[in-house]
């Protein structure tokens, strides 16, 4: 009796995850859950000590490939050097989380115009950047994912975090125009809106003052976990979802532009996050 022959069983195909700001808060979440998955991780941060850290727990809990990159996102060439060497170590991006970003707090016209300028080069420019670089493979491959960072924040116009809330709605809309553009190839972009988040964020921003930070609004959501905010976000990147809102009450919150005049928003924000006294 002839024994029929086995098909070969083919491996999985290796799939990698190239995450910004990865050192600490929702990246280091991101990264954490996209390893326990069997997805390789490309870290990207300033600091090589704690990528490098973190890269070595990765590997050892879950047998992934973690590879580190070292770079700055505030210096307009970062996208190019890390796009340069994860084309020299062979490796292919799958998933692109843009996670990297940071806030400042305070009047605009009294806060340092490099800082501000910093911010929108790491919100927008190196975002779009790496986007760009990475996108036309998924399309190519005619698969793939992209994850942007937004927030609540992106919903309405923020005095006292100005260039931030007005970054976050560059990121809402770039996100929501690229996935309408790329899906038809299979190939998602996904927004992520969380508000408050339990991070180093609040404190790089000096925002210790704010109502927003210091609980003193009960109308606000309570911050979340960052471990919470990265498993809701990948699971809408998996799903494919244009725009993802983290909590039920920040829900509420990004409808409420919609209800009132225009006029009023802003004045509403500026009251929302005032100084505490």
């Amino acid at each position: 009796m002839t024994t029929p022959i086995q098909p070969t069983v083919q491996p999985p195909a290796r799939r990698t995850a190239l995450i910004t700001g990865a050192s600490g808060g929702i990246g280091e979440s991101f990264a954490r859950q996209l390893a326990a998955r069997k997805i390789g991780v490309i870290l990207v941060a300033r600091t090589a000590s704690k990528l490098e850290a973190l890269a070595a727990d990765l590997t050892a809990r879950h047998g992934v490939q973690a590879t580190v990159i070292a770079q700055d996102l505030t210096q307009p060439g970062a996208a190019q050097q890390i796009e340069a060497e994860v084309s020299r170590l062979g490796l292919t991006v799958d998933f692109l989380v843009n996670n990297a970003g940071f806030a400042s707090y305070g009047e605009f016209h009294l806060l340092p115009l490099r800082h501000e300028l910093e911010m929108i080069q790491v919100n927008i420019a190196a975002l779009t950047d790496l986007t760009h670089r990475f996108l036309p493979g998924m399309v190519e491959r005619r698969r793939g994912r992209v994850l942007n960072v937004a927030s609540t924040a992106a919903f309405m116009p923020g005095p006292l975090m100005a260039v931030y809330y007005a970054s976050k709605a560059y990121v809402l809309s770039f996100s929501e125009a690229l996935n309408e553009e790329v899906r038809p190839f299979g190939v998602h972009v996904t927004a992520l809106c969380p508000g408050p988040v339990q991070t180093g964020f609040q404190d790089r921003a000096q925002m210790a003052e704010s109502k927003l930070i210091a609980g003193n609004n009960p109308l606000l959501s309570p911050m979340m976990s960052a471990e919470q905010v990265a498993r809701e976000g990948l699971e809408a990147m998996f799903a494919g979802q244009a725009v993802k809102v983290v909590g039920r009450i920040n829900k509420l919150q990004t409808l409420t532009p919609r209800f009132l005049p225009r006029s009023l928003v802003p004045r509403m924000v500026k009251q929302t996050q005032a100084r505490s006294h």
